[in-house]
């Protein structure tokens, strides 16, 4: 499915370095997370939930925790959980923890979350995901954790994000300078194989500009969104091919401005039924059940 593998380590290191600059350059990312919050009227309304509100909410790359926050506020009463693979960002998050509704702070990463089967309601996630490229391991871990019929509502970046600057940079050499992410097609399909019921995908794209190319670059650093594909180059940009790359980015200058674009997948599903098979990478499917689900079945 997909062909790069980024280098986990380094989106660590890059998101704890950017935990106190985050929310100045965090514009796209609160625009995006109003949009997202829209989504869970889907699980409000959910005839299958009959008015019951989730006890155990999940927000998963939760960075500084303003949308954790923004979750605590809607469901008071849940146990509501910040979860990010970069301490930094959680100490920081304490700030939007507030004494009459805090919330907890989780330090793990998406494919091996500290939390029993079947245990949560609601697992959110904002333009987190596409810092992770093992699909198969996230989105079984998103089935495996949520009750049936919770919901996962979560946005992506897709592969027309930062096309610009991919651009600018592809017209000085061939080495990866710029982070690649995966097609809608290639999530939904990974969701599927997980089990997940009911998938649906949207794809919108936003343009932002800057003055000047610099203004981007500072932007994506102060959010912790730089390169981490696992094939990049490890030795320093020369001054040369820096100007280069900055000279090809001003020749795509519309009406006074540099143009950056980001798409934006955002989608939602549920938690599927117990026993719903799912597929396996090697081709087959497998379904589980419950030891207690098996009792009397067994012929005397």
């Amino acid at each position: 499915m997909n062909e790069f593998h980024l280098d986990r380590a380094q989106v660590r290191r890059n998101f704890g370095r950017a935990a106190r600059s985050y929310e100045q350059h965090d514009a796209l990312q609160r625009e995006v997370q109003g949009q997202l919050l829209d989504r869970l009227t889907f699980y409000d309304e959910s005839p299958d939930r009959k008015g019951l509100l989730p006890e155990r909410v999940l927000d998963v790359g939760a960075g500084t925790g303003r949308g954790t926050a923004q979750l605590k506020q809607r469901y008071p009463k849940a146990e509501v959980v910040a979860v990010d693979l970069a301490l930094p960002m959680l100490r920081a998050a304490k700030a939007h923890s507030g004494w009459l509704k805090p919330f907890r702070r989780v330090c793990a990463e998406a494919t091996a979350l500290p939390f029993p089967d079947h245990s949560v309601d609601l697992l959110h996630s904002n333009l987190c995901f596409q810092w992770i490229d093992d699909l198969a391991a996230l989105f079984g871990e998103c089935a495996r954790v949520l009750k049936p019929g919770g919901l996962l509502a979560f946005s992506t970046f897709g592969p027309d994000t930062l096309k610009e600057l991919r651009a600018a940079w592809a017209a000085v050499d061939g080495h990866s300078h710029v982070s690649r992410f995966l097609d809608m097609h290639d999530i939904g399909d990974a969701m599927l194989n997980a089990g997940l019921r009911d998938p649906v995908l949207d794809v919108e794209r936003y343009t932002l500009t800057y003055s000047e190319p610099r203004k981007l670059l500072e932007e994506l650093r102060g959010l912790g969104a730089t390169h981490a594909d696992a094939a990049r180059e490890r030795h320093l940009t020369g001054k040369s091919h820096y100007r280069a790359m900055l000279t090809a980015y001003e020749s795509m200058r519309t009406d006074g401005r540099i143009p950056a674009t980001w798409e934006v997948v955002t989608a939602h599903a549920w938690g599927p039924p117990p026993g719903q098979s799912r597929r396996l990478p090697g081709g087959g499917e497998m379904a589980s059940f419950s030891l207690s689900s098996l009792k009397g079945s067994r012929r005397r």
